[in-house]
């Protein structure tokens, strides 16, 4: 019964895929940069009221 039953695996990777390992993109911002932005947009948010009152 198992000479009956063949299991066939796809060629080259088992079935499995593989992606860029790197990502290339147009803009790279470290994580520093997006942390300072979003503490200068809470800072100037909190500043608004006091400078246009």
């Amino acid at each position: 019964m198992a000479s009956n039953n063949k299991i066939s695996l796809p060629g080259g990777f088992g079935g499995l895929m593989r992606y860029s390992e790197e990502y290339n993109s147009y803009i790279n911002l470290k994580p520093i940069h997006v942390v300072l932005f979003v503490i200068s947009l809470v800072a100037f948010r909190i500043l608004m009221p006091l400078i246009f009152k």
